[in-house]
């Protein structure tokens, strides 16, 4: 069974920290409420950041009963049951509420119940409609009498719970009421903190102290410091215990990646749809998006977070000024920058800096990381105090230490932290070297290709990249996980800013004076130093050459011709003078997108496994045996005209969305073709006997085709 509802990075952490995954199970008739009160009221759960389990009632149920809603009944904090005329005529309204019922009884729900224009007494004395519908079930589940009987103990014991009448009040006001009786509940429950946050307390009352909760100012406050000291943590911990107090709040993660990426404008479309659960806000450039933010929102109590912010750009986009937000406002922001939150106008006196952990808290978290214990083993205690002291209370460098020595002899820590005594231990970068020294060469090569391209990426997709017939990635990804080197994080390849660095600085360090002789390339300049003047060598593994702004840029016309070895080419917004003339048959990654000239079928690299070349002047090679090809991005190629015989055994996504002038599909060799994109291509006219079956596609985007 289906269901609907809206899940923030927010209401996940703060739910899976409390032990359910729903804060609130909504159980209703939804031919009685779905387009009204309930509605209402799952809006408004939403906006407060609220989980909300509302099921889906589209899909004909029958006689089966969905597991799924039973099972969201018994993973939720409260039920919300709407009991409206018809409700006790619903076999399914019944199940749900004897399952309640067991589960309030087990002090694991709190149930609220909101009677729906009936007389409460009428539910618990099974009268009027009540009284019908079981006279009906009475009759219908004879054999089966002991459920009726259970499905009126349910309803009768739900009835003597105090809750809500909506004879006699308005509607509005009840959405409100129980809104706020919920979110005061959780913010009593979410102030637990999680146990491997050492020292997070009284950073936290410190920050809230900053805050002046309760005052009708608004402030702009600082969390400022050196990567890795917790300040993203610590900002997630307060939002999540404090947002219930505000009409709304939203949480802008990694801005300074995210901006880089995407733009200003999809991070304050963000903004406002995380306060205002609105979709369809539109705009196309940033000032005009900071009047809408200034507009919508001068009039509301509003919590924001921008985290990792690094241009005053960012700042004055999202959060100009403290007029553009209603009083009692707040708006916390993470920087490395001291100087950013000066200029921003933060005064000093609200701008907290981000400590080190002390001995106490560091040794914790470090036991934690190394002996799964809040203390030492016996005969590391000594050990255990040269590595605290190294790491200088950074969390980070902690973790991956404790990781790194983790169930090693007291001599392999001896050898390593001897290694540490012949670096200074201000040195932070050099602390996490160590875990990089520790890895296999494969390890290696995946980290440092994670740190200049990868980062962010889907963890699948990139496997798939990076595998060989003879090399499977995945173990080693699972090692680097292992290591606390890299996370994954709903999917995507996470890794800390610092280890980014220190992946980089090795790679700078194989050739600090000549890019051309590096493996990898992804600083603009160094980018086009190697292509403008043709210095490049087989030494090279990947290039990626992007632009915030779009460039126009004068390659060397044989600028790849002596990277004999190189795997990723990636470029954005680069706008070339002149085609290329060769491309490596090495490559395996491409992403072009926006490639402004012909592209002969004869420049396709037979070992490509992904290309992304959306709106390219790019045509397939004609019946060439693509083994190793799995993803295909040519949304937008408008002079794709027709598919070549395509044999790609392997290939698994096609995605041809927008092509409007291709117009036939021929019979392609892809038995494990999953994915196909077919929209918008208005002209396509013939499909090949392959296409004639869809049985095997999981998904197909017909949408605009003209039969």
């Amino acid at each position: 069974m289906a269901f609907m509802g809206t899940k923030s990075a927010s209401s996940s952490y703060s739910s899976t920290m409390s032990g359910w995954t729903y804060d609130v199970f909504l159980s209703f008739r939804g031919s009685d409420t779905r387009k009204n009160f309930t509605d209402h009221l799952y809006a408004a759960l939403n906006q407060k950041g609220i989980f909300t389990f509302r099921d889906d009632e589209k899909l004909e149920r029958g006689t089966f009963i969905a597991p799924k809603p039973l099972r969201a009944i018994e993973e939720s904090k409260f039920a919300v049951v709407i009991i409206s005329q018809d409700y006790a005529s619903s076999r399914w309204c019944l199940v749900e509420l004897t399952k309640i019922v067991e589960c309030m009884e087990k002090e694991r729900l709190i149930v609220l119940p909101v009677f729906h224009y009936i007389d409460p007494s009428d539910v618990g004395n099974l009268k009027k409609t009540f009284g019908e519908a079981f006279a009906k079930h009475d009759e219908r589940y004879k054999d089966n009498i002991e459920e009726v009987y259970r499905w009126k103990a349910a309803l009768t014991q739900v009835a003597k719970i105090a809750g809500w009448d909506l004879r006699d009040k308005h509607e509005a006001n009840v959405v409100e009421e129980i809104v706020r009786k919920i979110s005061n509940k959780l913010i009593s429950t979410n102030s637990i903190v999680h146990k491997d946050f050492f020292g997070i307390n009284s950073r936290m009352e410190e920050l809230v102290n900053l805050l002046g909760m309760g005052l009708n100012d608004v402030r702009f406050i600082g969390i400022w410091g050196m990567g890795g000291l917790g300040k993203t943590t610590l900002a997630r911990v307060v939002y999540d215990r404090l947002r219930y107090y505000f009409d709304g709040s939203s949480f802008l993660a990694n801005v300074r990646e995210e901006c880089g990426k995407h733009g200003l404008v999809h991070l304050q479309k963000q903004l406002l749809f995380d306060i205002l659960i609105e979709r369809n806000i539109d705009f196309s450039d940033v000032q005009w998006g900071s009047n809408v933010i200034e507009k919508r929102l001068c009039y509301k109590n509003v919590l924001i977070v921008l985290d990792d912010v690094d241009q005053l750009d960012q700042l004055e986009s999202l959060a100009g000024e403290r007029v553009w937000f209603g009083r009692g406002s707040r708006v916390i922001i993470t920087t490395r920058d001291q100087h950013l939150l000066i200029n921003h106008d933060v005064a000093e006196a609200e701008i907290y800096k981000a400590k080190e952990l002390n001995n106490d808290e560091a040794l914790q978290l470090f036991s934690q990381k190394a002996f799964k214990k809040d203390h030492p083993s016996e005969g590391y205690v000594e050990l255990s105090k040269k590595a605290i002291c190294y790491a200088q209370g950074l969390p980070l460098a902690l973790e991956v230490l404790g990781s790194f020595l983790k169930c090693r002899k007291p001599d392999a820590w001896e050898s390593a932290l001897g290694r540490l005594e012949e670096t200074p231990p201000k040195k932070v970068l050099d602390t996490l070297r160590i875990s990089f020294d520790g890895l296999e060469e494969t390890e290696k090569k995946i980290f440092l290709d994670i740190a200049c391209f990868f980062k962010g990426e889907d963890k699948d997709r990139v496997t798939n990249i990076l595998q060989t017939p003879r090399y499977k990635p995945s173990i080693d990804i699972d090692v680097l996980v292992e290591k606390s080197l890299i996370t994954i994080f709903e999917g995507y390849l996470q890794m800390h800013d610092l280890l980014q660095e220190l992946g980089r600085q090795i790679v700078h360090s194989e050739s600090p004076e000549q890019p051309g002789s590096r493996s990898r390339l992804w600083l603009k300049d160094d980018v086009l130093h190697v292509l403008k003047n043709n210095t490049g060598s087989k030494k090279i593994r990947g290039i990626m050459l992007h632009s915030p702004q779009r460039v126009k840029v004068q390659l060397h016309k044989e600028a790849f011709k002596k990277m004999e070895n190189l795997k990723f080419l990636i470029v954005e917004n680069v706008h070339i003078c002149e085609p290329l003339e060769f491309l490596p048959h090495s490559l395996i990654f491409l992403k072009w997108p926006n490639y402004p000239f012909h592209w002969p079928s004869e420049y396709f690299p037979e070992q490509l496994v992904a290309i992304e070349m959306p709106h390219s002047r790019i045509r397939l090679p004609k019946e060439r045996p693509l083994e190793n090809l799995i993803d295909v991005n040519l949304r937008g190629c408008k002079f794709i005209t027709k598919l070549p015989k395509l044999r790609a055994p392997n290939l698994k996504r096609l995605n041809l969305n927008e092509c409007e002038n291709l117009i036939r599909l021929p019979k392609l060799w892809t038995p494990n073709l999953k994915n196909l994109y077919l929209s918008r291509c208005r002209n396509l006219v013939e499909i090949d006997e392959y296409f004639g079956s869809l049985e095997k596609l999981e998904m197909w985007a017909p949408f605009g085709l003209p039969f």
